[in-house]
């Protein structure tokens, strides 16, 4: 009984605030500028902030390459020799289509490769692209692994292609950038 007494109370003071509460008046200029400065500063909070970021960065020298790059890579040129192996082992003519695929992402890594070896900006960002797909699928994936080493598989795959794309933005920025900031003057 002193339960129901109490929520009987409650709903009364809730019921009583409702009604004592004022109507919300239309939006008057002044709540309207002021809300628009306050988008102002946190605009100007958000430039002051990548400001600081794009000073911080360092421009690549000549011939120089980050080093995410560097594994990135790698990876590609690994990735493009592992399919052409399982092509190798496990052709068959009748898969024509699964063949031809096969060869295009083939060339495609390679070319990516090329690029990245150069520090293409373009190479970077298929990279990232690739890699974001394999984190997606991979993912996929995990909600239908049947046992504990594929899991374990599909988890070791989305950590690294993940940890290689975040490391990988870094890496774009300053592949992006042509000098520092103010070092004509």
């Amino acid at each position: 009984m002193a339960q129901r007494s109490s929520r009987k109370k409650r709903k009364e003071r809730q019921r009583t605030r409702t009604e004592a509460a004022p109507v919300a008046e239309p939006e008057t200029e002044e709540r309207a500028s002021g809300s628009a400065d306050f988008m102002a500063r946190g605009y100007a909070r958000g430039r002051a902030r990548d400001e600081a970021a794009r000073a911080a960065l360092e421009p690549l020298g000549p011939g120089e390459r980050p080093g995410a790059v560097t594994v990135a890579f790698v990876v590609a040129v690994v990735a493009a020799i592992a399919n052409l192996v399982a092509l190798a082992i496990n052709f068959d003519s009748d898969k024509g289509p699964q063949t031809t695929f096969t060869i295009l992402v083939c060339i495609l890594l390679v070319a990516m490769a090329a690029g990245m070896w150069r520090a293409r900006y373009w190479a970077v960002l298929g990279m990232q692209t690739l890699l974001g797909i394999t984190v997606l699928l991979a993912s996929l994936g995990l909600i239908s692994a049947v046992n504990v080493p594929a899991a374990l598989l599909l988890l070791v795959i989305i950590v690294a292609a993940g940890t290689l794309f975040w490391f990988l933005v870094k890496a774009m920025a300053r592949i992006q950038m042509p000098e520092r900031p103010g070092a004509r003057d």
